[in-house]
């Protein structure tokens, strides 16, 4: 018996084809726009790269399209109601911003001449995110040409910042002064990937961050270890004993109180994350290293997703130039960074954290410890309706079962959760190979128009879903 065809499917993917070409012809307009929010002498092309958006948002048929200034760069908010007051409000993130790019970094071409190799759209932002931003737009005029709406099935709204590359200093703020604005039911970050160009995945979490610096400071100046050695703390040894004291025996983090309250892996994403073709060997060849190594009783994929970890990222003191300097060093210093699983609260880490500290510095050693801004993890349950939507849009776009995977980084998705009260999901078509803030950073064009696909499905699924559970 032969497959029974979707109209709509066959309308969605046709209405792609036609308009394919001056997609892509659009983004590349966008991304010959160098928005490196991290170089003061490019703040121009941020906030031209934002006016550009604005505009194209129009264009795509938003009614509302606005710039948005911030202490740092502008972000772009866009609003579209649908026909139906009682559908639910979707918001979607992104960033428009850049990482810095150079021919002289190893680049084939120019980073912001965009180039088409084959199936591949090579520039600085082809991936992230602008490529991943701008689908949106294609994706919402497919939506409309399936349904026959003029409108949305979801009330659309859409943040893009202009800072994410430099760590979105100014965002949480930008969310609070305009939380009315973005008030949201679902919140849909499209700044991530799948795992790979045949397994496609949504991600369901993103952990969380605290970093801090420890300086510990001696002797009031260098001084002779022959006369003093021994006699005298040293704050290099205070340092490699504070960073010893870090892990047990079982590479948990010993701070107590580390793991208070923290959300614990299901035996179902357990067996999700089994499900996905992990090569470990392969993995580590990507990580340039040569063994595995962590928590006890996880897997390495839960350990990178799940789990919360202790990292020391810098550490010194004393002399480091050529031969030997027999002195006890007058300071060191200790940079360190947690990660956070859902569940954690980044006040109660730095509050631990200070508490250890004091513990394990022996009397005769000053320190400080200074924390940077914090962000919180996010969690998406695998029971949200919304979370289903999106797997069951991207599965009638790849014609395959989605699997479900988590980011062991970070973003300010978290700000979004927390302020606004919504839950955030995850919706991005990036594969590792893209080559985020690498040289010959690329996106798989087959990927970038499944995400077109994904977004036109995506909407009124999410209607229906949310008439249906509320």
């Amino acid at each position: 018996m032969s497959k029974p065809v979707d109209s709509a499917v066959s309308t969605v993917r046709a209405y792609i084809r036609t308009h394919r070409a001056t997609f892509l012809d659009d983004l590349a307009e966008w991304l010959r726009i160098p928005s490196v929010s991290a170089q003061p002498d490019h703040a121009p092309d941020v906030a031209r790269s934002a006016n550009w958006l604005a505009g194209k948002l129009h264009q795509t048929g938003f009614p509302t399209a606005e710039i948005w200034p911030s202490a740092g760069a502008p972000a772009v908010f866009a609003e579209w109601p649908s026909a139906n007051p009682e559908a639910p409000t979707v918001l979607v993130y992104g960033h428009h911003d850049v990482q810095p790019a150079a021919r002289e970094d190893g680049w084939d071409t120019e980073p912001f001449e965009p180039v088409i190799r084959g199936n591949r759209l090579h520039a600085r932002g082809a991936a992230d995110d602008k490529g991943q931003v701008f689908f949106h737009t294609l994706g919402v005029r497919a939506h409309l040409a399936a349904t026959g709406r003029t409108a949305p099935a979801v009330h659309l709204k859409l943040l893009i910042e202009g800072e994410e590359e430099s760590g979105s200093p100014h965002f949480r703020d930008l969310v609070e002064a305009n939380a009315q604005r973005l008030a949201a039911d679902v919140v849909i970050v499209s700044d991530t990937g799948m795992w790979s160009e045949d397994t496609p995945t949504v991600c369901t979490g993103m952990r969380g961050l605290a970093e801090c610096e420890i300086e510990l400071y001696g002797p009031d100046q260098d001084i002779h270890s022959g006369s003093f050695g021994g006699a005298v703390p040293n704050p290099a040894t205070a340092a490699a004993r504070l960073v010893a004291a870090l892990h047990d025996e079982h590479a948990r983090v010993a701070v107590p109180g580390f793991y208070e309250g923290i959300t614990e892996l299901t035996d179902q994403e357990r067996e999700l994350f089994a499900e996905l073709p992990f090569d470990e060997e392969r993995w580590l060849r990507t990580a340039k290293s040569t063994a595995t190594h962590g928590e006890a009783g996880h897997t390495t994929l839960e350990r990178i997703w799940a789990r919360p970890t202790a990292e020391v990222n810098g550490i010194g003191g004393g002399y480091q130039g050529p031969g030997s300097k027999t002195i006890i060093p007058s300071s060191a210093m200790v940079k360190l960074s947690f990660r956070l699983v859902a569940g954690q609260d980044p006040d109660h880490i730095e509050k631990a954290v200070r508490a250890w500290a004091a513990e394990q510095v022996p009397a005769g050693i000053r320190y400080e410890i200074t924390f940077g801004a914090a962000t919180r993890p996010c969690l998406t349950p695998l029971d949200h309706p919304a979370l289903r939507s999106v797997a069951r849009a991207m599965g009638r776009a790849f014609e395959q079962p989605i699997r479900y995977t988590r980011e062991g980084g970070s973003g300010p998705a978290a700000d979004l959760q927390e302020v606004l009260g919504a839950p955030v999901l995850f919706l991005g078509i990036s594969v590792p190979s893209d080559g985020w803030h690498a040289p010959n950073e690329k996106v798989e064009l087959d990927l970038l128009m499944k995400g077109v696909e994904t977004t036109a499905y995506l909407w009124g699924d999410l209607a229906e879903s949310w008439r249906e559970a509320h």
